[in-house]
């Protein structure tokens, strides 16, 4: 089983989400920037961080003035996966002043966005480093988003869970309740998909040795309180099966590098994806 995954933006994936964006945003037109902008006037907007953070979507800014406005020119000074400082000039947009204005609001959200997640997550990445354990992502992202928030989680260091539904059998709570116990979910998946990768969720109810003798890949421990986790974590590398160890729950800034130190291989964090704030970047003429 090849894990973690590594999403990959293409051309195409990009455009869609760019078209879908402009669409939402301009609808008929842009009425406020045709009735006051000579559509003969030309721009030279710089766009400048107003906070430190870890630049990602390069692609996808880029990709928004171009796909409105193919003689738009964009010049990138940053690059995705670096850290700068509050004040850098990470890139400028020169053109026709009604493309560039009618396409800043899309731009922005996509790189603010993007640039927040990779942000956060460097912070997280920061604050295991040298423990061994990966900061990994979830599959809590904006629905339509998920491919361009995992790259940006990959451009702060981290590391991408399963993309889609049919990439890893990731059985949990309920699966485990509709099937009638781990066991049987296990061997359920092992019938119907022989090749695909099988994760378990473990409560603090259950003992993970309850899954000897069972192939499982990985072993993900939810929400263990921290003063069982390491005994939790030694209990699941001792199964024969050799699983890796994820944990999740409550996983936050404050306590990532103590649950970290417990040993695991992976520490999945939704947050990357749906709580990180912006990354305050301005566009100004």
């Amino acid at each position: 089983m090849k894990f973690p995954f590594q999403v990959k933006l293409g051309k195409r994936l990009i455009q869609g989400a760019v078209s879908r964006a402009l669409k939402e945003d301009i609808g008929s037109g842009d009425v406020t920037t045709l009735a006051t902008v000579d559509g003969r006037a030309k721009a030279d907007a710089g766009l400048r961080l107003k906070a430190d953070g870890v630049i990602a979507g390069l692609p996808v800014l880029e990709a928004v003035f171009r796909s409105f406005d193919p003689k738009t020119a964009v010049t990138c000074a940053a690059r995705d996966g670096e850290y700068y400082r509050r004040g850098y000039d990470m890139a400028r947009v020169r053109g026709r002043a009604r493309s560039i204005l009618t396409c800043e609001r899309v731009a922005l959200n996509f790189i603010q966005h993007l640039s927040g997640i990779a942000t956060l997550t460097r912070r997280f990445v920061d604050e295991v480093e040298g423990t061994g354990a990966g900061i990994i992502d979830t599959r809590k992202t904006i629905p339509g988003l998920r491919y361009l928030e995992k790259y940006a989680v990959l451009a702060g260091g981290g590391l991408n869970h399963r993309p889609r539904l049919s990439d890893l059998a990731l059985i949990k709570d309920n699966h485990i309740k509709a099937a009638g116990g781990i066991s049987r979910a296990v061997r359920r998946v092992q019938g119907a998909k022989p090749s695909v990768g099988i994760e378990v969720e473990v409560g603090p109810d259950t003992d993970p040795a309850s899954l000897e003798g069972l192939r499982v890949d990985i072993v993900m421990l939810d929400n263990w309180p921290l003063n069982r986790l390491k005994r939790a974590v030694g209990s699941v590398r001792r199964l024969s099966s050799s699983p890796l160890v994820e944990v999740s729950g409550n996983v936050r800034l404050e306590n990532v590098r103590r649950i970290a130190l417990c040993g695991p291989d992976f520490i999945s964090i939704g947050l990357l994806t749906h709580s990180a704030p912006s990354l305050d970047i301005s566009l100004d003429f």
